[in-house]
Parts: C-alpha cells; sequence; structure tokens
C-alpha cells in the first residue's frame, strides 16, 4: 500500500547548451563539472487494492493519494561518474473516513553510477546507494506513513544500447535492495501468525527489475517503461486490517516518460500505472518537473 518513492526520477541542468537528463535508472551521464537540479511534483492515489491477492475497496478509506515535493542534484565527477541525491518532502491524505494524513520530510537518498563498458553504442554500468530517514514520521501507520523509517541500500546493474544515427534506445537493469530494522512506537507486534515481543520491526529486503524503449535527441526524450518490484520475503495485509511494514509487498507497473530541453531549462513529465500487485494499492501516478543545469567550466 505504500507509493514507491523510490520515483527516484532525474536529474538536471543550467547553461546555454543541450543538457541531458539522467536518473539512477538511465545511461545518461553528465559531463565532469556539470551540477544539474531537478525540481518535482509526483502525485499518486488509488481506491482499490490487494489484501494479499483479493483485490477490493475499503470505503472507511475511499481514495488514498500520496504526494511529493523532491529536489534532486546531479553531479558530474566524471563524464564516466556521477552522483545523484534526492530529498523529498511527502503528504498524505484519504477522501473518506477519519484516518489522519502524515507529512513531513522523508528520507535522504544518494547514489553512485559509474559507466564500467562503453562499446559502440553499448554500455554497462554500475549503479550503488542508498538512504537515510531525515523525518520523524510514524513508519508503521499505513498507508497514511510517507516512509518505512529504515535505512536502505541497493545495487543495481544496467546494460543500455543506443543507435546512434536514429537515437533509438533500449535499457534493463536489475537490482537489489538491502533494508534495516525500523523502530515502532508499541512494544510488540504481530507478524508471520507470531507475536514478536519487541518494537524493532524487520523490513523485507526487495528487489525490482525494468525495461525502457525510448528515443533520445539533441533537446527530447520519451520512452515506455514496464518495472517489477517485490520483497524477498514478508508477510500479507489480514483479512480487514492495516497493511504494516512487514507486508511482503509487490507491484508491475507501467508507464511513459518525456523531456524537452533544448536548452538550460527544461521540462519533464512521468506516467505509470500498478497493472497487478501484492499488498499494495492500484495506483495511478503521474509527475511534472523543471530542470535546470550550471556548468562551472565557465
Amino acid at each position: 500500500m505504500k507509493t514507491h518513492l523510490n520515483y527516484l526520477l532525474i536529474a538536471f541542468l543550467l547553461a546555454p547548451f543541450i543538457t541531458k537528463a539522467q536518473m539512477p535508472q538511465d545511461a545518461i551521464y553528465m559531463n565532469k563539472n556539470q551540477v544539474c537540479v531537478a525540481g518535482m511534483y509526483t502525485h499518486s492515489s488509488w481506491d482499490h487494492y490487494w489484501e494479499n491477492s483479493l483485490k477490493r475497496e475499503n470505503l472507511n478509506i475511499g481514495t488514498q493519494t500520496t504526494q511529493s515535493f523532491m529536489l534532486m542534484p546531479v553531479i558530474g565527477i566524471s563524464k564516466r561518474v556521477n552522483v545523484i541525491l534526492s530529498l523529498p518532502y511527502v503528504w498524505t491524505s484519504t477522501s473518506a473516513g477519519n484516518l489522519m494524513g502524515q507529512h513531513g520530510i522523508q528520507d535522504l537518498s544518494a547514489w553512485l553510477k559509474v559507466k564500467a563498458v562503453s562499446v559502440g553504442g553499448f554500455s554497462l554500468n554500475a549503479v550503488v546507494g542508498g538512504s537515510i530517514p531525515l523525518g520523524n514520521y510514524v513508519p508503521s501507520f499505513l498507508p497514511m506513513s510517507i516512509g518505512l523509517q529504515c535505512r536502505t541500500f541497493t545495487g543495481r546493474l544496467l546494460a543500455n544500447y543506443r543507435e546512434p544515427k536514429t537515437g533509438l534506445y533500449l535499457t534493463a537493469h536489475g537490482s537489489y535492495g538491502w533494508r534495516g530494522n525500523t523502530k515502532i512506537d508499541q512494544d510488540a507486534y504481530q507478524a508471520d501468525d507470531r507475536v514478536y515481543n519487541t518494537n524493532q520491526v524487520q523490513v523485507p529486503n526487495t528487489y525490482d527489475a525494468a525495461v525502457r524503449l525510448g528515443v533520445l535527441r539533441k533537446g527530447w526524450q520519451t520512452e515506455f517503461w514496464a518495472e517489477r518490484t517485490a520483497c524477498l520475503s514478508g508477510d500479507n495485509i489480514r483479512r480487514n486490517d492495516m497493511p504494516f511494514p512487514t507486508n511482503n509487498m509487490q507491484a508491475t507497473s507501467v508507464g511513459w516518460y518525456a523531456k524537452v530541453q533544448p536548452h538550460s531549462i527544461g521540462v519533464n513529465a512521468r506516467v505509470g500505472y500498478v497493472v497487478d500487485g501484492l499488498n499494495v494499492g492500484q495506483s495511478t501516478s503521474y509527475m511534472v518537473g523543471l530542470l535546470y543545469q550550471i556548468n562551472f567550466k565557465k
């Protein structure tokens, strides 16, 4: 049921030359001494969800909505090494019932992206990253919580081929994500049909895999994507109960992304839809962003 705010999404621009947006899930790099900043607004909502594998609605919630504003700078260490940072402010709400939404700063994330192999139009890229909670939010109040209040570490291998003349590209990646424990405001909790007499909750580790097919040309980019994200363990939402950080959350999503950036300032947009899942909401999400880049060589 949590919104997948691992929407990592982008980074970008400042200076009068054709700039390149880049994210932890693409093979686009900023050059040395280039620093890019993106400001992005994301809206995600659902009124049906999967309780275990049962798809249902809950009239006590109505439509659940998660919104966020994220700042994401990208730093070009070299043309083959980039650092990506992100910090979102998140708020949640429902259209019915008495559940109060949360709001606040979520987690600070950092990624290191390295182009390990580059032959012709093919590249193999290694991406490592992690996050630490900054906000004092409540992680166990799902689906209203703005995060899981745990540290994370992710390793990703990304392959990309781009045809030089047409700009047509195909990208595929796979990731493994480690997640630490989260601390809850109670002395015991129930999971896996057991009672644990502790306030330390073990959050399941995750994996994800995605493919992206698109076109990247001077000043613009567009792509279609499909992504699978899932926990490697965990339990299910109990009948008529709230979700919990130990749940095995899985989602298959499809969507579209586009960017237009003829000069130093640009805009981008992203649309996603969860087509299948387990213990998550069937959400529709969209993102719009403003991009700006600076070249410190000048």
